[in-house]
């Protein structure tokens, strides 16, 4: 639900025509680059604010009908295709312009791994995967293979983008600028262990979840202080957490993102001079 900070500033970004050379989702912001990359303001917005919050999202309406807590087959199986209209074809071709990558973790591997949204079915089916929290969620198989949210690993996907040698960066993310990963508790843990046997490496990845979190913290500050990077993050708390957030306190999150953006407009406007 925090993502909605996310999709403020990329409407910012839409209506200021900035444009990037390569692009990087993971998780829930997955889902939002694929909006942006659409150019579809609205998809943003109504997913953002409207859709993720919907009774038939999360809750107990999801747990009776699909089996988990979060409806991940009534928004990629009906939201997106059938209410959004969200066009992969179009998508895929916007891609090929303007290169794109989504973050799933990889069961087959046990590692999370990084597919260009042009190599994606058809169906929504790997974004599902990438959006797809263990034990609150179903893994999802697309062609033999099953997936899961590639924020086991990699919470924020900058490393992935200095890897592929990109010298200037927008990053976008949604705790507080206070805010300490903690590791995960011992049930939590127990919890992973026993959900997927016979895959040691994701309990030993979420055991050290923080840990990834923290180097990925402290290489964002050192591109910023490089001034290789503007860092967009919230300005202001909003009571919304992962799962819980409701309607109007989603619409006063995405405002703080695009406002956030508009206060920093002319450090954004010098990156992309740069």
């Amino acid at each position: 639900m925090r993502g909605a900070y996310t999709t403020g500033v990329l409407t910012w970004l839409l209506e200021h025509g900035i444009t990037f050379d390569n692009h990087y989702g993971i998780s829930t912001g997955a889902i939002y680059l694929c909006s942006f990359l659409l150019k579809n303001k609205e998809y943003l917005y109504e997913m953002s604010t409207n859709h993720i919050a919907d009774k038939k999202t999360i809750g107990l309406l999801p747990l009776l009908r699909e089996g988990q807590i979060v409806g991940y087959n009534y928004l990629f199986d009906y939201v997106i295709p059938d209410v959004l209209k969200m066009d992969m074809a179009q998508l895929k071709e916007n891609c090929r312009k303007e290169p794109a990558k989504v973050g799933l973790y990889d069961l087959s591997i046990d590692k999370t791994i990084y597919v260009p949204i042009t190599e994606m079915d058809d169906h929504f089916q790997m974004l599902k995967g990438s959006v797809t929290l263990p034990v609150i969620g179903h893994k999802v198989t697309v062609d033999g293979k099953e997936y899961l949210d590639g924020g086991i690993t990699d919470m924020i996907p900058i490393e992935e983008a200095v890897r592929d040698q990109n010298d200037k960066l927008l990053i976008i993310t949604t705790k507080p600028a206070d805010y300490v990963r903690k590791p995960a508790n011992w049930f939590l843990t127990t919890v992973m262990r026993l959900a997927y046997p016979g895959h040691k490496q994701i309990y030993e990845d979420y055991k050290v979840r923080h840990i990834h979190y923290n180097e990925q913290i402290s290489l964002i500050k050192k591109e910023v202080e490089d001034k290789k990077a503007v860092w967009l993050l919230p300005s202001q708390t909003v009571k919304v957490s992962r799962l819980r957030g409701d309607k109007e306190d989603l619409k006063k999150l995405f405002k703080i993102g695009y406002d956030d953006a508009e206060a920093r407009k002319e450090e954004i406007f010098a990156l992309m001079e740069r």
